[in-house]
Order: C-alpha cells, then sequence, then structure tokens
C-alpha cells in the first residue's frame, strides 16, 4: 500500500491508469462481441439444419405424418415426440416403412447421419422433447455398473426382451427385437421414448446413471462365451426343449423301426 501511495501524486499514474482501463475495456468488448457471433453463427447453423430437416421431412415423411407433422389416420403426430425419438427410429431404419399396419423393424437406414441430424432438428423445433443423444456422450464404458445393470433388465427388461435380451414373442403378433448388436445411443432412446409397445422409462424410473448400467451388462453379454457348449441362440428352454423333444422322438422311433426291421 505505501508504494502504491507513493506514486499515485506521480504525473505519469493519471495517463498509465487510462490506458490500463481502456486495454481492459478494449479486451472485454473483444471477447463479448466474439461470443456474440459466436452464438450468431451457432443459431444460424441451427436454423439452416432445421431448413434442411424441414424439406427431407416434407419429401420423406409427410405422406403419412402430416405437412406440419400433425399425424395423419395411419401415423401419429411427432410434435412433442424429441430429437430422441426421431434418430432413434430414422438411424435403426424403422423409419420411413412402406406398411404402416406392421411393426418397424430394424434395418439398413434409408438416411445417412447428417440428414438423420437434420430431421431430428426439426422435429425437435415443434414442440419440446427428449433430446438425442451420441455415444461419445453417454461413456458407458466408464460410468456404467454391469452387476447393477444384469439385475435391472432382469427386473424391467427380460419379460420382453428374454434374460439373455435376445427378444422375445409379445401378443397380438407383435415382438420385443433383441438388444444385441445396437447401438448404445439407440438402447438409452429406445428407454427414453419407449418406441412400438415398448414402455417409456423417463429418468424418476430408471435414473440416467441406471440406464448406463444395463447398455454397460448388454454390451457385456454381446461378448460372453457359450460356456455350456452351444447357445441355439440363448432364446432359453424353448430350443433347447424342441432340440431335446425331436432327437429324443427321432431316436425312439429309429429304434421302433430298427425292432420292426428285426423282428421280420
Amino acid at each position: 500500500m505505501g508504494f502504491i501511495s507513493k506514486y499515485r501524486r506521480h504525473r505519469f499514474a493519471g495517463p498509465l491508469l487510462l490506458l490500463a482501463g481502456l486495454l481492459f475495456v478494449g479486451f472485454g468488448y473483444t471477447v463479448a462481441q466474439a461470443a456474440s457471433q459466436e452464438a450468431v453463427l451457432s443459431s444460424s447453423d441451427k436454423a439452416t439444419l432445421i431448413a434442411e430437416g424441414k424439406e427431407i421431412f416434407a419429401r420423406g415423411c409427410s405422406s403419412c405424418h402430416g405437412l406440419n407433422a400433425e399425424g395423419a389416420g395411419i401415423a401419429p403426430s411427432l410434435i412433442g415426440v424429441g430429437a430422441a425419438s426421431v434418430d432413434f427410429q430414422v438411424a435403426t431404419g424403422r423409419m420411413p416403412m412402406a406398411d404402416m399396419s406392421q411393426q418397424a423393424m430394424r434395418k439398413e437406414p434409408l438416411y445417412n447421419e447428417e440428414e438423420t441430424a437434420a430431421l431430428a432438428a426439426y422435429v425437435a423445433s415443434l414442440a419440446p422433447g427428449p433430446a438425442a443423444v451420441t455415444n461419445e456422450e453417454l461413456a458407458w464404458e466408464r460410468n456404467g455398473d454391469t452387476a447393477e445393470g444384469g439385475e435391472l433388465f432382469r427386473n424391467n427388461c427380460a419379460m420382453c426382451h428374454n434374460l439373455a435380451g435376445q427378444g422375445g414373442a409379445l401378443t397380438q403378433g407383435k415382438y420385443a427385437p433383441t438388444v444385441m448388436g445396437v447401438e448404445p445411443k439407440h438402447i438409452y432412446e429406445a428407454m427414453l421414448t419407449g418406441p412400438q409397445a415398448m414402455p417409456v422409462f423417463a429418468d424418476t424410473t430408471i435414473t440416467p446413471e441406471e440406464k448406463l448400467s444395463i447398455i454397460k451388462w448388454i454390451k457385456h453379454a454381446e461378448n460372453e462365451p457359450a460356456l455350456g457348449g452351444v447357445a441355439l441362440g440363448r432364446v432359453g428352454p424353448v430350443t433347447e426343449g424342441l432340440l431335446a423333444w425331436t432327437l429324443g422322438l427321432g431316436l425312439l422311433i429309429g429304434i421302433a423301426v430298427w425292432l420292426t426291421t428285426k423282428a421280420r
């Protein structure tokens, strides 16, 4: 403090303070202007993406979902479904589909990543909804717990998707698809949005951390070796019973034929 008091009345003190103040103000203005320009550019890029998505939607989706995504007799409204639902349905090839009366199947996607992102941005702009995620954002390898994920899967998912995640039959000709080989982000988005006959698992029901644990268990199950021998699709006792019945019955028929032939 004494040093400052000593030189505060120096004839150069005023100009130096003025210069420091001007430099500080100029630097602050530059930073603020750069941030403002970045925000404008980001907003402009988003508007461009939404416009592109609207064009793709009008060309490939509006015939079923309506010109304004309000829905029609054969397809539901997309207002409020969010980007997560669009990313899941389009990126897995379930949409667009030719026959809306059938259950959508996973297949090769019609749109690439950029077109899917544009469609998702357009639908998300119509009303708030669950946001899409990326595999990098989830970081399930670091955050998930395999043991907890297995327990959560058995309690919430196995009754439809099978204990081994291989899928299973539902009522009225529907089915729960296998979860093997599905991208982590699509598993997460499916839990958020509840596609087809699947219920919505909100964050209040299964927390984001628990969702990551389920994903980690699924990915572990994909690479689990068949320690008991032939896996037979890992769909449970159905294939095992069928194999045992076929072999056993075939063996009995063979013995009966052999005995009949020998008796002659």
